[in-house]
């Protein structure tokens, strides 16, 4: 009895003294719900992503920000919802789309509890190589590497990148996300020689836009799908070298695969340092699968039979896959349909490293869920979109989650509302039949829009 006092006594300064986990994020780029062969997608594997899978906890009602870029990723920065963020569309030029140099975001959060932090691939919030706020270095992060542009980004072979605020010459014919990656994980070694906690964020681009891939991965695809041989895929970057892609058919599959063997490397990475078990590793999507240069999301059944795509507030545009892996922490192989959204992952973090919930946050901490604890888990009350386009930023559409509930509407037509639990891929409207729901989904919408400043 004297033996379990005592350890119940100094239970709180064990828990006090544990070593604050490392957090990988990464961040695909218009990838669908089922893209990923842990989601169904039968014509290429993805053994390494799985592993997040079968080793961790896979979500399957987890949402992005919105239903393209810049706002998703404004969303998963703030903590905000698309009714209450800055920016709700895309930008031309990301003009507009720096984040709030006054306002506590993401890395800062990993930056007051003493981490590390580092951003590698596409930032989508303006160009990276300007000072202030544009500039991941900016707004908490240590190092950034990647694309000088959200359009720029739109090849993988750009005649310079951004290492630290510095525009640089890339040698002709790199593949930026294979030095993008390497950068990566020179980040991870650093820390954990300077003893220290990191935060490593991936928003890497692929698989988003020109089906770009390394030569003989997509040499191997083509062999795979010969009959697509006669089919270019076109896209441009903002002026930067862009090239046709023969066969985007086998550029997806191809650049899908070395996703795939840059994050077996990375896990691999976390074993040869021995950082397994005090590393928590997310990977999730921005919004829904494209349909651009020569991406057939059709052929691929990337949204995994949801409705819609990218630029569409129905399933298949926000509905993300998210997965997480955290040994010792996380129960293997586990699966939870708790409806959890981008706002989601900053009180989440505030949680697992002891910091406050910054003020403009309207998420909530899945901590419980990724615990195995779902009973202590708090639901939202609802989940709202809204995506708009243009300088003004004029709404094109919105969308309410409400339990098994879901509702749309785009502008200028009338509300249509889905029981997703019977009807998961939104095709039976039931609008007209639950007049009582419209009512209340209005409400909801009336609540969480709030108008941007004009």
């Amino acid at each position: 009895m004297k033996q379990l006092i005592l350890t119940l006594l100094c239970l709180p300064w064990l828990v006090a003294a544990a070593p604050q986990p490392n957090v990988i994020y990464i961040l695909a780029d218009d990838l669908g719900y089922g893209d990923l062969s842990c989601y169904g997608q039968k014509k290429f594997k993805t053994p390494h992503i799985d592993r997040l899978a079968s080793e961790g906890l896979k979500f399957t009602a987890h949402y992005s920000g919105n239903t393209v870029c810049t706002p998703s990723r404004a969303v998963l920065m703030t903590g905000m919802h698309s009714g209450r963020c800055y920016v709700r569309g895309n930008l031309r030029g990301e003009v507009g789309a720096a984040l709030d140099e006054k306002m506590t975001v993401l890395p800062e959060v990993f930056k007051a509890a003493g981490y590390r932090t580092g951003a590698f691939g596409k930032w989508g919030l303006g160009n990276t190589h300007l000072k202030g706020a544009p500039n991941p270095l900016a707004h908490g992060f240590d190092e950034f590497y990647g694309w000088k542009s959200q359009t720029i980004a739109h090849t993988y072979y750009p005649t310079t990148y951004v290492h630290n605020g510095r525009e640089l010459p890339l040698k002709k014919g790199t593949y930026l996300h294979t030095p993008m990656m390497e950068h990566a994980r020179a980040f991870i070694r650093g820390s954990v020689k300077a003893k220290q906690p990191f935060f490593c964020y991936i928003p890497t681009a692929i698989p988003h836009a020109a089906m770009h891939a390394p030569k003989a991965l997509h040499e191997k695809w083509r062999k795979v799908f010969p009959q697509f041989d006669k089919k270019i895929g076109k896209y441009g970057a903002g002026g930067e070298p862009c090239p046709d892609v023969v066969n985007p058919i086998a550029g997806f599959a191809a650049m899908m695969e070395h996703l795939d063997n840059e994050i077996g490397a990375l896990l691999k990475l976390l074993d040869e340092l021995g950082i397994n078990d005090n590393t928590l590793v997310m990977f999730t999507s921005d919004n829904g699968a494209h349909k651009e240069g020569g991406h057939d999301p059709i052929f691929w059944k990337s949204s995994g039979g949801l409705r819609g795509h990218k630029r569409d507030m129905h399933e298949g545009g926000i509905r993300a896959p998210m997965l997480a892996r955290w040994p010792g922490v996380i129960a293997p192989g586990s699966t939870t349909a708790h409806i959890s959204s981008f706002q989601d992952i900053l009180p989440t973090v505030c949680e697992l490293v002891g910091q406050p919930v910054p003020s403009q946050n309207t998420g909530i901490s899945f901590v419980p869920t990724l615990r195995g604890q779902g009973a202590k888990q708090r639901p939202h009350d609802y989940l709202y979109f809204e995506f708009c386009k243009g300088a003004k930023q004029v709404i094109v559409s919105q969308a309410v989650r409400l339990g098994d509930w879901k509702a749309f509407r785009a502008a200028g037509k009338p509300m249509e509302v889905f029981n997703l639990k019977a009807d998961p891929f939104e095709k039976n409207n039931l609008a007209t039949k639950r007049p009582e729901l419209v009512r209340r989904f209005e409400a909801i919408i009336k609540e969480a829009h709030v108008p941007l400043p004009q």
